[in-house]
């Protein structure tokens, strides 16, 4: 799944999250967009996780700051 979060103020860093994120996905990919202003997450996880996972950071974001956005997926490899 991809995720955006809308950025309010100071937040980690994104190699920080993605480390964060192992546990639930070792996968997971996060960086910022081209504006800075929007955290994207590419992960394997449930915007549930994922809110928990920004939490234990110290970065608390509100359920409404995470989208989470339509698969693109193709089919093509069977999953």
């Amino acid at each position: 799944m991809e995720f955006h979060i809308a950025l309010t103020g100071a937040s980690p860093n994104p190699g920080v999250v993605q480390d964060a994120l192992f546990d639930v996905d070792p996968t997971a990919v996060v960086d910022l967009d081209m504006s800075g202003l929007v955290l994207r997450v590419s992960a394997s996880a449930t915007a549930a996780d994922l809110v928990e996972v920004l939490r234990q950071l110290g970065w608390p974001v509100a359920p409404e700051q995470v989208v989470q956005l339509p698969s693109i997926c193709c089919g093509g490899c069977g999953g």
